[in-house]
């Protein structure tokens, strides 16, 4: 079976946001079985800055809706955005 990558983009509530801690939090509530990658800040606008980051997973765990609503519950997150998924 294949593997499932995608691109999620994590914008935070504001820019007094810890983006570390915030980071910390993520990997804590990503779901087992989905790997992180490469993770990166993405300025935005007027000090706000997104995190972007790759994750992995076996295609038979499904879509990206858990992961979503992990990271969405996530006190700090303002909105969570998935930008590209792609089968390897």
């Amino acid at each position: 079976m294949a593997r499932v990558v995608m691109t999620i983009k994590i914008m935070p509530d504001g820019i007094d946001i810890d983006l570390d801690d915030l980071l910390k939090q993520i990997k804590n509530a990503i779901p087992e079985g989905t790997d992180v990658g490469a993770v990166e800040t993405q300025p935005i606008a007027f000090g706000l800055k997104a995190i972007r980051m790759n994750l992995a997973r076996e295609e038979s765990m499904g879509g990206t809706d858990d992961i979503e609503q992990a990271i969405s519950a996530i006190d700090g997150v303002s909105q969570v955005e998935v930008e590209r998924v792609s089968r390897m």
